[in-house]
């Protein structure tokens, strides 16, 4: 559904300590595929892509994959715990690679912005997801960047939000995201760069 854009960042082997987590949420499983609450993963697949890596190691309860990005070995994770613990994920890979919250960036749908639009943000509340409120819970802080990408609203305020997230996008809002992917990794290049003010200026819309 979603197509990737190759070579965009180095495919140099993976070497040295791991420093920066980048983690993409969703839900494991066909039927979940091409759901608004799994852009996350879509994110990270494009991002895996680019940097000439897979998601195939089955680690941290995540599909992971080794990246340099940088100059800096980064891990991508995509957790296989169903959005609800995202958080377990999260904090076995930080306790293990002794990694601060600083430097876990979280990639998620967000309900309240349009599709394709980005909110890049240094910390912050859950806002209501869950993904996000289990990560927040089992690592005891919310001082890690995200960037949120928009799904788009719901149609109408009484329609069931369960049934929002897991429906699947209209082939035009796949469009839009699709070509979105690619500002989401650059922005996560900036970020894992430490210029997140720089990601957020330019592509915060």
């Amino acid at each position: 559904m979603f197509s990737k854009l190759k070579n965009r960042f180095s495919g140099a082997a993976a070497s040295g300590p791991v420093e920066f987590l980048v983690v993409g949420l969703g839900n494991p499983g066909k039927e979940y595929e091409s759901t608004r609450h799994n852009i996350g993963f879509h994110a990270l697949d494009f991002l895996a892509e680019n940097c000439g890596t897979d998601l195939k190691k089955l680690k941290f309860k995540s599909l992971c994959g080794d990246a340099m990005i940088e100059g800096k070995r980064v891990l991508l994770m995509k957790p296989s715990t169903f959005m609800n613990n995202s958080g377990q994920a999260v904090q076995e890979a930080m306790s293990f690679y002794k990694i601060p919250i600083e430097r876990v960036l979280v990639i998620f749908d967000d309900v309240s912005l349009d599709v394709g639009r980005l909110r890049i943000r240094r910390q912050g509340s859950d806002g209501g997801h869950n993904g996000i409120k289990s990560i927040i819970y089992l690592t005891g802080k919310d001082t890690f960047p995200r960037i949120k990408i928009g799904v788009g609203q719901k149609p109408d305020p009484r329609y069931d939000l369960a049934a929002w997230v897991l429906g699947k996008f209209s082939k035009e809002d796949a469009a839009v995201l699709n070509k979105e992917l690619e500002n989401v990794a650059c922005a996560a290049r900036l970020i894992i760069q430490g210029k997140i003010d720089m990601a957020m200026n330019k592509y915060n819309c």
